[in-house]
């Protein structure tokens, strides 16, 4: 346990911030989640859709410094390639 006032608040702090850090990881590994089943479902559509709205979420969480821009970009990319694939299909 911290001895001083500020420590026991930078505790706290790391606490809160760890906790909101998770669940946006979480909401956005469940979108990838659900993305991947679309695909294998073949709906193409939804699938594109879901992607811009997982693409905004990647950027949020790379200016809120939950994720470093190199893995949102490579998490984009990997994901946008598969729709891409299914749309041709």
């Amino acid at each position: 346990m911290p001895n001083k006032m500020n420590a026991a608040k930078a505790v706290r702090q790391t606490i809160k911030r760890t906790l909101r850090n998770k669940i946006a990881k979480a909401q956005i590994e469940s979108m990838q989640v659900k993305l991947r089943k679309l695909l294998e479902a073949k709906k193409a559509k939804e699938a594109a859709e879901l992607m811009v709205t997982i693409g905004k979420s990647l950027d949020k969480a790379v200016s809120r410094g939950i994720i470093k821009i190199n893995t949102a970009s490579r998490s984009k990319s990997r994901l946008s390639k598969r729709v891409n694939v299914a749309n041709k299909a």
